[in-house]
């Protein structure tokens, strides 16, 4: 995966593969608290006057000028040093410096920040560094040191903290990833190639997209949009109408390595999860199952002879995982159909997970995903012929994703 950043060396191009995904910074959380979730609000902690935000359009219109006048000084710079040298904070017109640069927003008046994880942290997991210096850069010219409470390479999310004496802070409200629609409009803030303070819009053009973690496993439910997400707009916010936070921009899908159109946001019922759990923990520990799936649609259902044309077909089960361990099978029959070969004939179709069905490709993943190492999961399965239930002790996520056949 080409790393498009303004990073160590100057701004990487990557490669020239078509349809390669980028991320949108350099290398490569805070809270869910009240602030976070109530109405939009402007603190400035010398006075702590609070300015309540009630609304940005008019008449109930998409209102990007509004919408940017408000809540632009909610969106900050976060600069990254990795190799502790000083001198290299990325100057304006300087491409030459030793660290990273992306985007990030103010979270609520105690200086809470989120941002992605690759903004502030170099390589992968289990191998991967956090930046010896971060600095965060307000809309009014401010830079002060930020401190990393935590990363979550998982969810590609992680949480600053700044002290907040002297600054004026606008916390950005955080929405929720359920009822958006295909062509809402949205709107981008950030620092693409450093230009501080920039604003695209665009419509959302897909939901329930996968995109790869640091981890090499799946977060789901990414939206994707057509505003422009360029290098340097990760961990900035994507925002609706209202002005609330649906999301955590992120990645590129580009053969150049800018923006072409095809951006991907890191939900934000995804980063609540992990905002909460950094801020209390500095961590986050997702549940581990051990499989390899692929989703059932209605005429594979049919050819294997299936009553249910939805769920996750086993393909792999991990030795010694937790699915392992309960007795999930993939079976020993192969078959080819549809282009797709050694497509498992008689392998477990994992049809719910704690009574929540799986509908889609990354349901399954995101079903687990949403519990924590240790939690008993109850599956409901289908083997030969007939529905079973099966209880999980699921186990700690690894390091890195197996890797899948």
């Amino acid at each position: 995966m080409p790393n498009a950043c303004v990073a160590r060396g100057g701004l990487a191009t990557g490669s020239a593969l078509v349809a390669a995904l980028s991320i949108a910074a350099c290398n490569g959380g805070s809270g869910d608290g009240p602030s976070s979730e109530g109405s939009t609000a402007t603190k400035e902690v010398r006075t702590t006057r609070v300015e309540v935000v009630k609304g940005l359009g008019r008449k109930g219109r998409f209102d990007p000028a509004a919408l940017y006048k408000r809540l632009s000084p909610g969106v900050v710079t976060i600069i990254s040093i990795f190799d502790g040298s000083r001198q290299t904070l990325i100057p304006e017109g300087d491409d030459d410096g030793e660290g990273g640069q992306g985007s990030g927003f103010v979270l609520d008046g105690d200086g809470y920040v989120a941002t992605n994880a690759h903004v502030v942290t170099e390589g992968r997991p289990p191998g991967q560094k956090r930046a010896k210096e971060v600095y965060v850069e307000l809309s009014d010219g401010s830079r002060v040191r930020g401190r990393i409470v935590g990363h979550d390479p998982n969810a590609d999310v992680a949480l600053l903290k700044v002290d907040p004496g002297g600054l004026k802070l606008t916390p950005l409200r955080l929405g929720r990833s359920r009822d958006l629609t295909v062509g809402e409009p949205v709107a981008a803030i950030g620092s693409p190639f450093g230009e501080r303070q920039s604003l695209s819009v665009g419509v959302i053009s897909a939901l329930d997209r996968t995109i790869e973690s640091l981890t090499a496993f799946r977060i789901g439910n990414a939206i994707q949009t057509d505003a422009a997400i360029n290098p340097g707009n990760s961990g900035g916010p994507l925002l609706n109408g209202e002005g609330e936070v649906l999301g955590i921009n992120s990645q590129i899908k580009s053969a150049s390595g800018g923006g072409e159109g095809v951006g991907f946001a890191v939900p934000v019922d995804a980063v609540k999860r992990s905002l909460r759990e950094l801020r209390a923990k500095g961590r986050v520990d997702y549940g581990f199952l051990g499989v390899t799936s692929q989703p059932l649609y209605p005429q594979l259902a049919e050819r294997l002879d299936l009553p249910e044309d939805a769920g996750a077909l086993i393909v792999k089960v991990e030795g010694g995982s937790p699915a392992d361990e309960a007795g999930l099978e993939t079976g020993d029959e192969k078959i080819d159909f549809q282009g797709q070969k050694d497509i498992p004939g008689d392998a477990d179709v994992i049809l719910a997970v704690g009574g929540r069905k799986i509908t889609a490709e990354s349901d399954l993943s995101d079903l687990i995903s949403s519990h924590n190492a240790g939690d008993t999961v109850e599956l409901k399965v289908f083997r030969d012929g007939k529905r079973r239930t099966v209880k999980v002790k699921l186990g700690k996520r690894p390091d890195r994703a197996p890797d899948r056949p």
